[in-house]
């Protein structure tokens, strides 16, 4: 793996990942962009698809509702292929948190937004996203609050920690759609989605034909169990909460679990030595989630000392820019072994972001970070 520094950034980037798509075909309904002659083209508008199947096999978000995802057919070269993104969106700890999480889109699909917008590597546009614009790409929507990976139930409070199964269902009707003819298939997610594309990758692998190329993307899914700056560890106390009550051990792989903790197995750098299929990691190494929620929360700066910095780099004095740098090293550090796999692949930026394959601006952009004058979307193929 080699190392570059260019104008400021550090890239590290092995193996091109391949996949691509278009065209809308389901139980939802697609509504295509328009094209104003005043304003650029709008992006790709693709309509929900429910699975009322799944109900049945006790597959159902928080509330209870049937699972649901956005697919956009590929055509030409794309289709037969496939691009699946798993949703970000954070986790929920604690029966209060799940309660209050249930009764929105990230817990129901009743809230769910019936159109929403393909953009980045969902995008159709050939100059917008040259490798998948023409795949069969799908949105799993996120409604389980532990990375599509609980497995138990609270009667007391109604809570259904299902993640596990929605997944299972999820993968059960894409199959029936067409993806277990596939001939590339790429599984990849944004933050929580990030986890889960790591913590499913080769469960992925192992649904599809072995004539299949199978791949996973994991963006800004690379949460570190470190330290925060008053010494705890904020994000372990946290992603404990939501391992023992959603009993996510179930979904780890066995790999991990055989010698760690489930808490330590939820965390992607105990994970990634032990994923078979080939893996690509987007991530930024000032991912500015982290920074704020778990190297400076409010509960480990009680007197607000990290408060500008965190929410603008431009504000962080010499000692805090120290503590963020350690930071980074510490995220290189995690995937150094990862990185000398010749069939794995890295592209980690100096930028202070979070997600970074969903936007158009970074996935494949005039400004976007870029290596050897490539951007991300042209490196991850």
């Amino acid at each position: 793996m080699k190392m570059v520094k260019l104008l400021g950034l550090v890239l590290l980037a092995l193996v091109r990942l391949v996949f691509g798509s278009e065209e809308w075909h389901g139980n939802g309904t697609e509504v295509e962009s328009e094209l104003n002659v005043w304003t650029a083209p709008r992006p790709l508008r693709v309509g929900l698809t429910l699975i009322p199947s799944a109900v049945a096999q006790g597959a159902v978000c928080l509330d209870g509702t049937p699972p649901a995802y956005h697919l956009h057919r590929g055509h030409g070269t794309g289709a037969n292929s496939w691009l699946i993104q798993l949703e970000g969106g954070g986790w929920c700890n604690d029966i209060a948190t799940c309660v209050h999480r249930k009764n929105t889109h990230r817990g129901s699909s009743n809230y769910m937004e019936r159109v929403i917008e393909f953009t980045g590597i969902l995008s159709n546009k050939p100059e917008e996203n040259p490798d998948f614009y023409n795949w069969n790409r799908v949105k799993i929507r996120y409604c389980d609050g532990a990375s599509f990976s609980g497995e138990s139930y609270n009667k007391a409070a109604g809570l259904y920690f299902r993640g596990q199964r929605i997944f299972s269902a999820a993968m059960e009707e894409l199959m029936s759609k067409g993806m277990r003819y596939a001939s590339h298939a790429l599984l990849s997610g944004c933050s929580a989605g990030g986890v889960a594309s790591i913590i499913h990758c080769d469960e992925f692998r192992g649904l599809l034909p072995r004539r299949t190329t199978v791949k996973c993307l994991a963006d800004a899914g690379l949460f570190l169990d470190v330290a925060d700056v008053a010494g705890g560890r904020s994000l372990r106390s946290f992603f404990n909460g939501v391992v023992n009550l959603q009993g996510v051990g179930r979904s780890l792989p066995a790999a991990c679990t055989n010698h760690m903790d489930a808490t330590s197995c939820f965390f992607p750098q105990n994970l990634l030595p032990h994923i078979y299929t080939p893996t690509f990691v987007l991530n930024a190494a000032y991912d500015v989630w982290q920074l704020q929620e778990s190297l400076a929360p409010r509960r480990a700066d009680p007197q607000g000392y990290w408060q500008q910095c965190k929410m603008n780099h431009v504000n962080c004095n010499a000692g805090q820019i120290h503590v963020l740098q350690g930071f980074r090293n510490q995220m290189l550090n995690a995937i150094k072994m990862f990185s000398l796999s010749r069939q794995n692949g890295l592209f980690i930026n100096s930028c202070f972001a979070h997600c970074q394959s969903e936007r158009q601006d970074t996935w494949f952009g005039n400004n976007s970070p870029r290596l050897a004058n490539k951007g991300i979307a042209k490196i991850c193929w």
